[in-house]
């Protein structure tokens, strides 16, 4: 039911959520104390990776499915943890190996490869999408630039009115309904979360743009998985690994009020459920704004590139400049994002600027999806967290940044 491999957390005491099941943010908050406990004692006879996998275990036992954790630091990997089962019909385990349905958790891939093609003198951030796309220019959305995109600005948050899980596992289908979409507001003008769609106008823009013109999947393989030796970072899942997914509990909590501008843009007959995301033709879509499908320790690798400012033992994918430019904010962004009815920090660059509980502290770069899997880099502390789960209606952690902190002595 549980697993330890290398080198970090937890203690007896879990904050429930309404839901009924225990809350991440009990789990993360036991990271803190833990660290504490370390310093306490000086470290003398503490095994922190069999403190977080206890901690895990007590986790299941209070409500959760399956869980993975994994942390890295500085450029080594110093938790990685995981517990539970990942399909109840069956028995199976959650292992090391187990893949999760991460939903927007993907987005922080589809934003470092359009960042990929900036840095390579291939796209201009400031250039309208339709330079790149011309189809793109449809219905006035012609001055609509990448930046808009990169910042869910471009005025077409709702997916296409009637949309099959087969269309939109459909990528052509979806560029192309895309295009003729006309927009809700001026491009450029409104912060409205685009859920789904989000992935596509970015994905296209680096299709577009790439000499080699490579398929979008095979773009993130060989541009961004390969040279970081991350095996399950999939944006497409092989048949062939379809069995070692995690099946989902509870996802129809996950169902947004289909009469809300976040309900438009994930209707229910695409949501993300167990029912649409667990078919095998949507697992093996590319869907690039809600349907990768990884497991938390090569997440927590990817996320360890962006906080050690774009590279990672030896490769560099990103200069430190275009790091750091991701984490200057949208405009607006400390007001309401009428796409999710709350204030959402997100970047010029696609990226969220807070980890759970430290709202505009520290220069963050994360990414939280539907069902509550996160990933996260801590630029300061060159720190970066990946947690993977299977029930949806568990929130994230809220204090997360602020307890792996102290769990690894940083201030």
């Amino acid at each position: 039911m549980s697993g330890i491999n290398s080198p970090a957390l937890s203690r007896r005491g879990f904050l429930f959520n309404a839901a009924g099941g225990v809350s991440a943010l009990g789990i993360m908050r036991l990271l803190g104390e833990a660290g504490l406990l370390a310093q306490e004692r000086g470290g003398a006879g503490v095994d922190p990776q069999k403190i977080f996998q206890d901690a895990v275990d007590a986790a299941i036992r209070a409500g959760e499915v399956g869980i993975q954790f994994a942390v890295y630091k500085d450029e080594e990997l110093v938790v990685d943890v995981w517990g539970g089962v990942a399909d109840h019909r069956t028995g199976r385990e959650v292992d090391r190996q187990t893949l999760f349905n991460v939903f927007s958790v993907t987005k922080a891939i589809t934003a470092t490869a359009l960042h990929i093609q900036a840095e390579r003198g291939l796209v201009s951030y400031d250039a309208p999408i339709a330079s790149y796309w011309p189809e793109f220019a449809a219905h006035g959305k012609d001055k609509a630039t990448v930046r808009d995109g990169l910042s869910h600005r471009t005025g077409i948050p709702a997916m296409p009115e009637g949309v099959t899980p087969e269309q939109m596992a459909d990528y052509d289908w979806m560029v192309n309904a895309l295009a003729n979409l006309e927009p809700v507001f001026e491009p450029g003008t409104t912060n409205a979360y685009h859920s789904y769609t989000w992935g596509w106008i970015n994905s296209e823009v680096v299709q577009r743009t790439d000499p080699k013109q490579r398929p979008f999947r095979q773009f993130v393989h060989e541009e961004i998985a390969e040279p970081l030796g991350i095996r399950d970072l999939w944006m497409g899942l092989p048949a062939a690994d379809e069995p070692r997914v995690a099946h989902m509990y509870n996802s129809e909590s996950s169902i947004a009020d289909q009469g809300t501008a976040r309900g438009r843009s994930m209707p229910i007959q695409v949501a993300g459920t167990q029912d649409v995301f667990g078919r095998s033709i949507v697992r093996r879509a590319v869907i690039p704004g809600a349907g990768g499908i990884y497991n938390a320790i090569s997440s927590a690798r990817f996320f360890a590139l962006l906080a050690n400012e774009g590279q990672l033992d030896g490769v560099r994918l990103l200069s430190p400049q275009r790091v750091r430019g991701c984490l200057e904010p949208r405009p607006d962004t400390d007001k309401l994002d009428v796409g999710r009815g709350t204030i959402t920090r997100v970047s010029n660059g696609g990226f969220w600027l807070e980890a759970p509980g430290v709202f505009g502290s520290g220069r963050i770069l994360s990414h939280p999806g539907l069902g509550g899997s996160i990933g996260w880099a801590d630029l300061d502390n060159r720190l970066a967290v990946s947690m993977c789960h299977n029930r949806h209606g568990v929130a994230y952690a809220e204090p997360l940044a602020e307890a792996l902190g102290q769990a690894f002595g940083v201030t």
